[in-house]
């Protein structure tokens, strides 16, 4: 029997490429596509959040594998939207209607304001679960014992640190749109009827899955519903027992505060295709100066020199004057 050093180096190069390609067969095999290895006949994956009409923002997170197993204990609720995070207790029932019209009105109206900010683009579960956790706050000694006071609770901010964001940071100055408006309206007037939204629990907090503010860890999260992450507070605060103030029906105020608005909104593009209007005239104004406020008057051309007429945008006439 012939001894390895009496193979020549071609043997000991054929040799070890066949261990080569008998360690590499089983991955190539393998890694084959499974619509070649049956022929053709397996019909292609298609991610669901990619699908229109179940695309949400978050909804790559709640379609990815395993997304929805069940927590150990926890009463899994059965919705795409809805990833129960602890076994929770649903709030108590409670019929929200005004002592007048006009605060039945001011509750339904700023309620639907804050489903539309906060959850416009969300599905209905994270609607309802928005409307579900003002309401909590109108129940917990914590918090103001009116609608219309909770939502609108810090407005007069001027640092953007307000309750609910929509509220002091100028998304009001945007027009809603109709039918958006009409569904969140609807979800609105359900929880003011007394339809609790039971998979957020007793939760008095949320924010979005982006972000992760400092003080959600001092509290008990809840629920993952459509964008946000939904948390109680701990002990006494986060129990039944501590959702039993009445409502009273009165609603004293209607919006938020005006002085937490910006002093200049942006305008939409629609609106910049107009020519602005002129500032007014200075205080002191002086003969010599051809122009009214900063906006400069056209010149009046009687004989044609030749040169172009401008084209830059009335709304940008003003660009690189000094504030005043």
């Amino acid at each position: 029997m012939q001894g390895w050093k009496g193979l020549g180096w071609k043997s000991h190069g054929a040799i070890l490429l066949i261990a080569l390609l008998a360690l590499a067969a089983p991955r190539l095999i393998t890694a084959a596509p499974l619509d070649m290895l049956d022929g053709g006949q397996t019909e292609r994956f298609v991610d669901p959040a990619e699908d229109v009409g179940q695309n949400f923002p978050g909804s790559a997170f709640f379609f990815a594998e395993g997304a929805f197993d069940p927590t150990p204990g926890v009463d899994t609720v059965k919705s795409e939207h809805v990833l129960g995070l602890e076994a929770v207790k649903a709030a108590p029932a409670a019929l929200f209607r005004g002592i007048t019209p006009l605060d039945s009105y001011r509750a339904l109206n700023c309620l639907t304001s804050a489903v539309y900010y906060e959850a416009g683009s969300e599905p209905e579960d994270g609607q309802r679960a928005v409307a579900q956790v003002v309401l909590n706050r109108v129940r917990s000694p914590l918090w103001p014992n009116s609608v219309c006071g909770v939502i609108y609770q810090g407005s007069e901010r001027t640092d953007f640190h307000c309750q609910f964001t929509f509220s002091c940071d100028g998304s009001m100055a945007r027009m809603p749109a109709a039918a958006a408006w009409a569904r969140a309206r609807r979800i609105a007037a359900d929880a003011l009827a007394g339809q609790v939204y039971a998979p957020v629990g007793l939760a008095t907090h949320y924010h979005t899955l982006a972000v992760r503010p400092d003080w959600s860890s001092s509290l008990q999260p809840v629920a993952v519903i459509g964008a946000h992450i939904f948390y109680r507070n701990p002990g006494f605060n986060g129990s039944p027992a501590a959702f039993q103030t009445t409502y009273l029906g009165r609603e004293t105020i209607s919006g938020p505060a005006r002085t937490s608005w910006p002093t200049k909104p942006v305008q939409p593009v629609e609106m910049l295709q107009a020519p602005l209007a002129p500032s007014p005239a200075p205080a002191i104004a002086t003969p010599a100066s051809p122009s009214v406020g900063w906006t400069p008057q056209p010149t009046p051309r009687s004989v044609d020199d030749g040169l172009p007429e401008s084209t830059i945008r009335p709304e940008y006439r003003n660009s690189g004057r000094p504030l005043t």
